[in-house]
């Protein structure tokens, strides 16, 4: 998140109109619900971790030990297991 200025980003009359009722305190502008983006989704990490855990079930599904999994994809017991066991 990102601080900005409020005299520099609004019109005087709305900054006038904004200071009557916050004057001097720290006001977050939540995004507008149609701009709002899920977790994960601009970076692509989202879509890198969906195609991580389709690998680690299908070599699980084709005979690879957790053991071997653990460590190809350094992840701990726990976590393999999360991955393999979900629906």
């Amino acid at each position: 998140m990102q601080y900005l200025n409020a005299k520099d980003v609004l019109p005087p009359e709305l900054l006038a109109e904004i200071q009557e009722y916050t004057a001097g305190t720290i006001l977050y502008i939540p995004k507008q619900e149609e701009k709002k983006t899920h977790w994960g989704q601009l970076s692509g990490v989202k879509d890198q971790l969906h195609k991580r855990n389709r690998a680690i079930s299908d070599h699980y599904r084709n005979g690879v030990s957790v053991d071997q999994l653990m460590d190809e994809f350094c992840l701990s017991e726990a976590s393999i297991r999360k991955i393999i066991y979900a629906k």
